[in-house]
């Protein structure tokens, strides 16, 4: 059975002809968290995973990190996400520009999304506008 992820990367209008490779990941990333399926979207990360995010005052290490970082920033704030652009930087690394809202009110941020060599989320530099 797919994961919701992996079903949001087969119909990802990013994966036509010649995706970018890091955009897939991305798209699958944002429709996890929006779905709020933390295992699937845990399961895009690489177990020594880095997510940085000024805005909640830590950096948050390994998938431990990573799952509080979702849980009480995604599942506790009912953040959800929308894609405004998504910009590939070289093979490994992805800038995406989102619109987040949830019951923090409205941002705008900015996600650095680098993968490993198996297309695991390595970090995420996360900042608001």
């Amino acid at each position: 059975m797919l994961t919701t992820a992996r079903r949001a990367v087969q119909r990802a209008p990013q994966a036509a002809a010649h995706p970018h490779p890091v955009q897939a990941t991305v798209v699958a990333f944002i429709t996890a968290t929006n779905a709020f399926d933390i295992e699937s979207a845990l399961a895009l990360f690489s177990p020594t995973a880095v997510i940085d995010d000024p805005s909640t005052g830590g950096t948050f290490n390994r998938h431990a990190g990573v799952r509080d970082y979702l849980e009480r920033f995604f599942l506790g704030y009912h953040t959800v996400t929308r894609l405004l652009s998504l910009e590939g930087l070289d093979d490994v690394r992805a800038r995406a520009r989102v619109d987040f809202t949830g019951d923090f009110g409205h941002e705008i941020g900015l996600l650095l999304v680098a993968v490993d060599s198996a297309g695991r989320i390595s970090r995420i530099d996360a900042e608001l506008e």
